[in-house]
């Protein structure tokens, strides 16, 4: 995962093909540089705001079921299959909305921003609103 921010990175950084290492017809398929690349610091908090975010509820999401199976065969409770289904499931969306929420309340600047991150989440969206009309357009990103 060289460049991406969830790792070491090669002392060399990222090896580049030419047309002596193997490209077809004499031709370079070396991709030019990108010139906006996420920070490193910036993806890390992200994961690991995506990790907090999304697998907190997952793991909650899944030990409804042991819990569940738990109580019933030691005739603790009587839970109805329903119940845990809706439990679990309600727990498994929350994680699906922790992976949105993990990276627009990260903060983008190399800054990192408060604990729960909420002031970002309208900037980031704001962001990302600006990005696509630019993309529809033709236009830089900017």
């Amino acid at each position: 995962m060289s460049g991406k921010g969830l790792g070491p990175q090669p002392p060399g950084g990222p090896s580049k093909r030419t047309a002596a290492s193997g490209s077809r017809g004499g031709k370079s398929t070396a991709k030019p540089p990108r010139s906006k690349v996420i920070p490193d610091v910036v993806a890390n908090r992200m994961a690991r705001r995506i990790a907090v975010a999304s697998g907190v509820p997952s793991l909650l999401g899944m030990g409804v079921f042991v819990v569940s199976y738990l109580l019933v065969s030691r005739q603790v409770l009587d839970i109805p299959p329903g119940v845990t289904l809706l439990a679990s499931g309600g727990l498994f969306l929350l994680g699906v909305l922790g992976l949105s929420y993990g990276v627009l309340s990260a903060s983008w600047e190399t800054e990192p921003g408060t604990l729960l991150g909420t002031e970002q989440i309208g900037l980031n969206i704001g962001r990302l609103r600006q990005s696509v009309r630019a993309m529809r357009s033709g236009g830089p990103q900017g």
